[in-house]
């Protein structure tokens, strides 16, 4: 008798066949990694057993980089070697590094090209390479604990990480030997982890404080579809703030204005860290460190000192909230939970304050450590095909508008921000003038109307455009923003089938803070944009008039306009020229108005002089047969 084996609903048909594949939280303080083990999301712990690792690497100049709880440990000793927080410079230039608090703590190396390295004993190590010997150590617990290989992983991100940020975190996890199913928004990972297991519908707030990074993002939750209606930011705030605040206070409390070197900073911030900790649960914590040479730190700190310290740095959180909620264009009470994840997030004040703006009480049922690895733990799974019945459906979108520039320096919005990815959207484009035969194409980034106020990606050029007469091109550009928020352009010529195309991965150099301040931007200078883009339009615009009236009148001014006629429309380009010279774009747009009403009899006499040169020699049979032609082959 044959034996059928049947499975579980929800479960694969074939559980032997079970593909392996993790969820990872790649954080700026901790890292994580967690599978789906008989049917249930479980964070993995490691051969010390531990779920949850420092991001921390120790490079010696022999031997393998160490990594974790063991790296740590060397953080006092050999400061310069132990690197920590690298997240914080995942896809960053060398000019971010000056504006980062790392620079006090490391030395860097910005010979090697536009990113920068950490000097250490074993050599210059990227932020990326750094990443990368965390995510491997993830990885190496995962497979001895799931015995065998795996086939890939699902890396969280925080929602505001820009498409360099993005691409540092798959080249890290390509170094790891990872192959990446999805890279998946922290907020929405956490998402995932809680709307699966509460099976609550409607608007959810995640408002996400880890060690480095600051998400808020608004999600509609409805029968296993994820929505972010909206998101906001900030990659420079993190519980990795509260602790160099408190450190800066035991400093001042102990009248010490200097410190000798970075391990006595080092071993500063794990007190600081420990009183931090210990302050989310009791009222007063005491404290004694010493550093030698008179530098003693003894005393006691109550929560209400703590709260003072760190509240600037939390009202820091609170426009980003206020951010996603106008974008989604919803108010607080349509928010049904908010949501806490990080583990800045145990703070007792944060979560106080939070209730107090969305003016509910917050969920704090899930541990706000594990629940991003939970959730893309749960993405995974289904993503490896172990779940071929699953309705999940994750809808991320793009943090700010993508687009192109156009004459004048204009930004042509394609793809506005908070678009739901992944996402193909195209637009047609012409020539800007007669005979033109390439286009050069500038990728930009950002909420404001010229191209000089947001941020450049890419440049790249379509080449053996037909030459014809200008605006007759038909080009269409396609942007197509993946699952994973990367960028790809092309760019099409629809008569002859030239094409360009280009993966965009944008130069290094977002500095920290940038992307909130571009949105802030944007608001306060709506007005003045607009009215900067109506200017750059009309002298786009004049310019274009110019040189089509200089060519006809190159042509044959002479043949069909009289020496009175001619000094007429020349004085009138004269005046067009002038008021382009200005910044008022009304006097531009009546100076266009009087050239082309003073150029029309101009223009008539040419038309009628191409329309006789056309019937010249021909029968009208011949011309009605041409004109059937013609209309058939438009047809």
């Amino acid at each position: 008798m044959a034996l059928l084996q049947i499975s579980e609903p929800g479960q694969s048909q074939a559980p032997h066949q079970r593909r392996l594949a993790v969820g990872i939280d790649l954080g700026t303080t901790n890292s994580l990694v967690a599978s789906v083990i008989s049917g249930s999301a479980t964070v993995l712990k490691n051969e010390q057993h531990e779920w949850s690792i420092p991001s921390v690497v120790y490079y010696s100049a022999s031997g393998e980089p160490v990594v974790g709880s063991s790296a740590q440990e060397n953080a006092a000793s050999d400061p310069f070697n132990t690197i920590r927080s690298a997240k914080r410079l995942m896809g960053k230039g060398s000019d971010d590094v000056s504006n980062s608090w790392l620079a006090e703590h490391y030395e860097f190396d910005f010979d090697s090209g536009s990113i920068p390295a950490f000097k250490t004993a074993a050599g210059n190590r990227t932020a990326i390479e750094v990443s990368a010997n965390i995510l491997s150590t993830l990885r190496s617990t995962a497979e001895k604990t799931l015995g065998g290989e795996l086939v890939g992983a699902v890396i969280t991100v925080p929602a505001y990480f820009d498409d360099a940020q993005r691409q540092a975190t798959k080249d890290a996890a390509a170094l790891a030997g990872i192959h990446v199913l999805r890279l998946l928004n922290e907020p929405t990972a956490a998402a995932v982890a809680y709307g699966l297991d509460n099976g609550n519908d409607g608007v959810v707030a995640i408002y996400d404080l880890g060690g480095g990074t600051f998400d808020i993002s608004l999600l509609k939750m409805q029968r296993g579809v994820f929505e972010v209606l909206a998101t906001a930011g900030n990659t420079a705030l993190g519980g990795d703030d509260f602790d160099n605040a408190v450190a800066d206070w035991l400093m001042e409390q102990s009248g010490v204005s200097a410190l000798p070197d970075q391990g006595a900073r080092r071993q500063l911030l794990r007190l600081a860290r420990s009183l931090k900790e210990t302050l989310s649960s009791q009222q007063t914590a005491p404290y004694e460190l010493n550093l030698g040479e008179s530098l003693m730190f003894r005393g006691e700190i109550h929560v209400d000192t703590f709260n003072s310290i760190i509240e600037a740095l939390f009202k820091k959180t609170l426009p980003s909230c206020r951010q996603v909620l106008r974008d989604a264009g919803i108010a607080k009470s349509d928010v049904q939970a908010v949501v806490m994840v990080g583990g800045s997030t145990r703070v007792p004040l944060v979560r106080e304050r939070v209730g107090e703006f969305f003016e509910q009480t917050v969920l704090t049922d899930i541990d706000p450590d594990q629940v991003v690895a939970v959730g893309a733990a749960i993405q995974a799974d289904v993503l490896a095909g172990n779940k071929p019945d699953s309705d999940l459906l994750l809808l991320d979108v793009i943090p700010l508008s993508l687009g192109l520039e156009t004459m004048g320096g204009l930004v042509e919005k394609i793809v506005p921000r908070n678009t739901t990815i992944p996402i193909a959207r195209a637009q047609e484009f012409t020539t800007y003038k007669d005979g033109q035969t390439a286009m050069a194409l500038h990728v930009v980034q950002g909420e404001r109307e010229l191209v000089a106020d947001c941020r450049s990606l890419a440049r790249f050029e379509l080449r053996d455009i037909p030459a014809r007469t200008a605006g007759a091109c038909r080009i269409q550009v396609l942007f197509q923003v993946d699952a994973d928020g990367l960028l790809t352009v092309s760019a099409l010529e629809k008569e002859s089938g030239v094409v360009a195309s280009i993966d965009v991965k944008p130069s290094y150099g977002l500095s920290d803070g940038e992307i909130e301040e571009m949105l802030r931007a944007s608001m306060e200078h709506a007005s003045e944009d607009v009215q900067k883009r109506a200017l750059a339009e009309q002298k786009v615009e004049g310019s274009r008039v110019v040189e089509a009236i200089a060519s006809a009148l190159d042509a044959d001014g002479d043949q069909h306009l009289s020496s009175e006629e001619r000094s007429e429309i020349d004085a009138l380009v004269a005046s067009l020229k002038q008021s382009l010279e200005g910044d008022v774009s009304d006097n531009i747009k009546l100076a266009v108005e009087k050239l082309e009403a003073g150029s029309s009899v101009f223009v008539e006499r040419r038309m009628n002089a191409s329309v006789k040169e056309l019937m010249a020699g021909q029968e009208l049979s011949e011309l009605e047969r041409k004109l059937v032609t013609d209309t058939n082959v438009e047809d």
